[in-house]
């Protein structure tokens, strides 16, 4: 599941977008450099192959592990977009190109919203959509909309099987989550049942009032970072804490947490804040251009590993969850205080990714030897158990602690 919103502002437009997937579905960064590509080349995306273009522009993305596609992304040129998975009634076929596929096609192929639009039609019509989108569940498999900025506006691309529909964005704000809202196409299309599980229309409130009021990067980071409650997470059995912005994992119809966070500004010259790690809440959001000089995170996977920073966050991410309101009050103020300092002054990527670290290790540290009772429901408790398990956390790290 995901959320995606825009701002239209005086000053122009504001992107942002978290991406929920599996709880260890670790998700990276990664710069691709712009290339020319041989006349007849062809391009391997995660399921399919299909021919490439002679000409692809440098993108900055963030990319679940496994995958070829990307959750979101941004440009050289401040296109940026991000797609949710949405429910249709559509039949699906065969495998063919994921959701994340078209977003990272359309990042690469195209300049503005517009031709990005025509890319991911184009694509879609000739190659179709479909194919497994989660790692850890081979059966899951959903149509997607888009959300698609430039610096001069933002479409919303909604799509079910091989049909699609287009809204322009009229202001100030949108935003789109796991079901269909183009009045007509989404009747037409949308299946209810499933929508409901997703809680998207809880969510698509909170992002809607909040892309609508948003004036810069910290009122969408504090939308990005809401629990809908004005604390912290509020769980249900079946889909853990999905009914906001800010999700958890812990639903036993639906796992899917917040594992990625991106900002994209694309007034006056385009930029990105993100987190490269789960959990807006306990994430600080890095600043970087859009000039290749972002590092090289290395390669992740779904097992713990100390040298990705997503997994490094990781342990501070779960020592918060086993009692999320008592760990924030307790680490919350310097989290707000670094972020609102970056805000001020943004530091260089390199600068961000050293202290980001340094704040995680001191957290982590701090909180697991104040370690109090975990005040989960008993039933999450033991999810999370066996997501450590299965991440080999539980060896991995003495700061995770049962």
């Amino acid at each position: 599941m995901c959320d995606t919103l825009v701002s239209i502002t005086d000053e122009g437009v504001l992107f942002a977008k978290n991406s929920d997937r599996d709880p260890n579905e670790a998700q990276v960064p990664r710069w691709v450099p712009a290339a020319d590509h041989p006349a007849g080349s062809r391009l391997r995306c995660t399921w399919i192959e299909i021919p490439q273009v002679p000409h692809t522009h440098a993108v900055l993305i963030s990319q679940p592990w496994w995958m070829w596609g990307a959750e979101m992304g941004t440009n050289e040129h401040g296109l940026t977009i991000g797609n949710e998975a949405v429910f249709t009634h559509e039949p699906k076929g065969d495998t063919a190109l994921l959701g994340m596929d078209l977003v990272r096609l359309g990042l690469e192929r195209a300049t503005g919203a517009e031709a990005a639009v025509e890319v991911i039609v184009t694509l879609l019509e000739r190659h179709g959509q479909g194919g497994s989108a989660s790692h850890e569940h081979p059966g899951f498999t959903y149509d997607n909309s888009f959300l698609i900025a430039d610096p001069n506006g933002a479409i919303v691309l909604e799509t079910a099987g091989r049909h699609w529909a287009t809204e322009h964005v009229s202001g100030p704000g949108r935003s789109i989550s796991n079901g269909l809202t183009i009045p007509g196409f989404a009747e037409a299309h949308r299946d209810r049942l499933r929508e409901r599980v997703a809680a998207c229309a809880a969510r698509r409130a909170i992002t809607e009032a909040g892309a609508a009021a948003a004036g810069g990067v910290g009122d969408l980071i504090a939308t990005l970072s809401d629990h809908g409650t004005g604390a912290g997470p509020t769980w249900r059995l079946s889909n853990g804490a999905l009914a906001a912005p800010c999700a958890h994992a812990g639903g036993v119809l639906t796992a899917t947490q917040t594992t990625a966070s991106w900002i994209a500004d694309l007034r006056h010259r385009p930029h990105v804040w993100l987190s490269a790690t789960s959990a807006p809440c306990t994430s600080l959001f890095m600043p970087t251009g859009l000039n290749g000089d972002f590092p090289d995170l290395g390669y992740a996977s779904n097992r713990f590993d100390r040298s990705v920073r997503w997994w490094r966050h990781e342990m501070l991410h779960r020592l918060v969850m086993r009692d999320h309101t008592a760990s924030l009050a307790r680490i919350g103020g310097r989290l707000r205080g670094i972020q609102n300092a970056w805000l001020a002054e943004p530091p260089s990527i390199a600068e961000a990714l050293t202290q980001a670290d340094e704040f995680d290790s001191d957290a982590a540290a701090e909180l697991a030897a104040a370690t109090g009772p975990d005040r989960r429901p008993v039933w999450l408790g033991r999810l999370w158990k066996r997501w450590d398990r299965a991440a080999r956390m539980v060896e991995s790290t003495s700061l995770i602690v049962h």
